[in-house]
């Protein structure tokens, strides 16, 4: 049986903190496999104001080209409306029931567990493995596993701003993902 971890987000676009954050808990959790699974819409994000599902893909695939213990899962993508976990878990399991699935999340995303659909249901599905980060509270009733990852402090909406406001992106995200929001014009007013 193997271990995948699965990691959802927006991913737009997907930085080193990402990378960092699915290699500590690689290694700590001894899995088989990370799979980055991009979100259609996330249901606690406000609004849907996300780079299209097509560049969001590209820029995880050229992020983790050449890192064969990470994969790609656009199960997410595939459906409309809001991507549930319990829903895609499900669907998971269908798909491959030899896999034992750890679902990622970030500190900031432990105090809304009990606002998930399901989450009754899914902590018993899963295995949820918490990543920490500095300012966020990691109290919960939930049967989560908490990995240490060395503070990076990067964020997605942090990357879309300074290059709207054009400022230096380096050392922030991979160099072939800013060649890529370059050449496509990402995230420029």
């Amino acid at each position: 049986m193997k271990k995948i971890g699965v990691f959802g987000g927006t991913f737009d676009p997907p930085h080193n903190g990402h990378l960092l954050m699915a290699n500590e808990v690689l290694y700590k959790m001894d899995l088989d496999e990370i799979w980055f699974m991009p979100n259609q819409i996330p249901p606690h994000k406000q609004e849907n104001s996300f780079s299209e599902s097509h560049h969001r893909v590209e820029m995880l695939k050229i992020a983790i080209s050449g890192k064969e213990r990470f994969k790609l899962e656009t199960i997410e993508l595939e459906r409309n409306g809001p991507s549930y976990t319990f829903d895609t878990i499900r669907l998971l399991k269908e798909r491959y029931p030899d896999n034992q699935f750890y679902f990622i999340i970030g500190a900031d995303m432990v105090e809304y567990l009990p606002k998930w659909s399901n989450i009754d249901k899914l902590v018993g599905e899963i295995q949820f493995v918490g990543v920490k980060r500095p300012g966020f509270q990691i109290d919960t009733p939930y049967p989560l596993v908490f990995v240490d990852v060395p503070e990076f402090e990067v964020s997605s909406s942090l990357l879309r701003e300074r290059i709207k406001n054009r400022q230096p992106t380096d050392y922030l995200l991979p160099d072939e993902v800013k060649v890529y929001v370059k050449e496509n014009r990402l995230y420029e007013t």
